[in-house]
């Protein structure tokens, strides 16, 4: 009797405990599969950037771990939408600015009927409204920074997570992050090009450029890929 309760200890111990609110705010649950990341490297509380927040809850990849105590920087060049985070996320600061490659600048910004699809890209923008379903409604100027900058401002270390939504500008953004002196543990990036045509496309050379700064693919919901660094992985 003693060794079956020994036995019935260790399985709980070792069975992940059920969450009451575990609901996912994430548009394909990525915050569930990242709060399991977490969990095995023991970090409790993470810190996160949200780059192209859009909203406080809906499809955000942050809300979960605002929710349970966490903090962190949204960033999101809509004013009107960063008035709403700020309000309902009060222990987060939320930057009504763009992130680029070029500091201390300002671009335009590219309002659509469907505040989910705004962006920096012309291209994308115009794109996207050629399509008939979707459609500028407003450009506006827009302060820019540099994610170093955010970074190196706002965290004193690297935040544990990175999360890259922007509409067309993803790889840019990537390309310009210092890799070498910041190292978050994961980074959950939109790899999927948007489309009402049903002829999207994988963006296979975000995904080769984040395996080339030694993250691995932990993850892939076909929209968002999620990337964990591999030291920290390893040494879980």
């Amino acid at each position: 009797m003693k060794i079956l309760n020994l036995l019935r200890k260790i399985r709980t111990n070792l069975t992940p405990q059920p969450d009451q609110h575990r609901a996912s705010y994430a548009q394909c649950g990525e915050d569930l599969i990242l709060n399991h990341i977490f969990q095995a490297l023991k970090i409790v509380n993470p810190t996160y950037l949200d780059i192209g927040a859009h909203d406080p809850k809906y499809i955000s990849n942050t809300y979960f771990f605002y929710e349970r105590g966490a903090r962190g920087v949204l960033v999101e060049p809509d004013n009107e939408l960063c008035r709403k985070i700020g309000k309902a996320r009060s222990r987060d600061i939320c930057l009504n600015v763009g992130v680029s490659v070029d500091a201390g600048k300002e671009a335009d910004f590219y309002i659509m009927n469907s505040r989910t699809l705004n962006t920096f890209s012309k291209e994308e923008a115009e794109r996207i409204a050629a399509q008939g379903v979707y459609h500028i409604t407003d450009v506006r100027t827009v302060r820019l920074m540099t994610i170093d900058e955010i970074v190196k401002q706002y965290f004193p270390s690297a935040p544990n997570l990175i999360s890259v939504d922007v509409e067309g500008l993803d790889y840019e953004i990537l390309q310009s992050f210092d890799f070498q002196n910041f190292r978050p543990e994961v980074f959950c990036v939109e790899t999927l090009t948007f489309t009402t045509r049903n002829d999207e496309q994988k963006r296979t050379d975000i995904i080769d450029y984040m395996l080339s700064k030694r993250y691995f693919l932990y993850a892939d919901t076909y929209i968002n890929s999620i990337f964990v660094e591999k030291n920290a992985w390893e040494n879980r």
